[in-house]
C-alpha cells in the first residue's frame, strides 16, 4: 500500500494501464469479519474512536430535537445523518490506517486527515450535500402529496405511519428513502477510504465503489443491513450506543475497503 505520489513524481500512466484498481470478490460472511476487525481497532484506540462516536451521538440528539419541533424534517435529517456519515468518519479510517501501519494513534492528526486529498474530499462532500438537499425536497413533496390539507399534527402523522389504511403513504415514503439510500451506499462503500489511502479523485473512487457493489452484491447488501442494525442499536439506546457502534462501523468500513480493493491502481 502506498500513499499519494510526491510532488515532482511522474504521474503519467502507460497507455494500457487503467486508473481503476481490481475488485476482489469476498465471501457472504466477510462483513462479520470486518465488524470484528472494527471492534479490535476500537479497542486499540478507544479514546480517539469514542470521540468520533460522541460526535455521531450529538448528531443523533440533533435529530431528536428536530423531531420534537418539526417532525416533517426528521426523515430528511436522519437520511442526512446516513449520507454524511462516510465523510465524517474519515478520522476513523485514518485511525485504522495508522493502526495497520503500526503507528501510534493520536486524535489530533486524524481530525485533518482529509487535507491529504482536499479536492476529492470537498467534491465528494458537495455531492453528498446535493443528494441530501434533493432528498429533503423529495421528502417534503411526498408529505405534500399525501397531506394536501396541510401538515398534520405529530399524532396524526404517527397514526398514518402505523395504520394499514395509509399503507400507500408508508410504502411511497420508504421507496423514496430507500432509493436515495441505495444511491449513496453504492457510491460510498469504499470511496472515502480509497480517497484517503490512495489520493484517488472523486470520480474514480465513486465508480470503484459502484464496481465493488456490482461484483459483490450479496456480501455488500448484508454489510448494509449490518450498518443499519448497528446504527439502529445506537438510536434505540437514546444515541448513547453510537459512541461505540458508529466507530465500529467506521473502522469496519476501512477493512471492507482493504478487503475489496486490490493493490494499487
Amino acid at each position: 500500500m502506498t500513499d499519494s505520489a510526491g510532488a515532482g513524481a511522474d504521474t503519467r500512466r502507460p497507455k494500457n494501464q487503467t486508473p481503476f484498481p481490481k475488485i476482489r470478490r469476498v465471501t457472504p460472511g466477510a462483513p462479520l469479519r470486518w465488524i470484528a476487525a472494527g471492534w479490535r481497532d476500537f479497542a486499540r484506540a478507544p479514546a480517539a474512536s469514542a470521540f468520533y462516536g460522541a460526535a455521531f451521538a450529538l448528531m443523533g440528539w440533533l435529530i431528536y430535537l428536530v423531531f420534537s419541533h418539526a417532525y416533517e424534517y426528521t426523515s430528511a435529517l436522519t437520511a442526512g445523518f446516513l449520507l454524511v456519515g462516510p465523510f465524517v468518519a474519515t478520522g476513523l479510517y485514518d485511525i485504522s490506517r495508522r493502526l495497520a501501519r503500526g503507528e501510534t494513534v493520536a486524535l489530533r492528526p486524524t481530525l485533518t486527515a482529509w487535507k491529504t486529498n482536499v479536492g476529492a474530499f470537498s467534491l465528494f462532500a458537495l455531492v453528498l450535500t446535493v443528494i441530501l438537499l434533493v432528498w429533503a425536497r423529495a421528502s417534503l413533496v411526498t408529505f405534500a402529496l399525501f397531506f394536501s390539507t396541510g401538515m398534520p399534527t405529530l399524532s396524526g402523522f404517527l397514526q398514518r405511519v402505523v395504520s394499514l389504511e395509509h399503507l400507500d403513504f408508508v410504502l411511497t415514503y420508504l421507496a423514496v428513502g430507500l432509493g436515495f439510500a441505495a444511491i449513496v451506499f453504492a457510491v460510498s462503500v469504499v470511496s472515502v477510504p480509497m480517497m484517503l489511502d490512495r489520493g484517488t479523485d472523486t470520480i474514480v473512487a465513486a465508480l470503484t465503489s459502484v464496481r465493488a457493489l456490482a461484483d459483490n452484491p450479496a456480501p455488500l447488501i448484508f454489510w448494509a443491513a449490518l450498518i443499519v442494525l448497528l446504527i439502529g442499536i445506537g438510536f434505540a439506546t437514546l444515541f448513547i450506543g453510537l459512541v461505540v457502534t458508529a466507530p465500529i462501523v467506521g473502522h469496519a468500513t476501512w477493512h471492507a475497503y482493504r478487503d475489496l480493493v486490490a493493490g494499487d491502481p
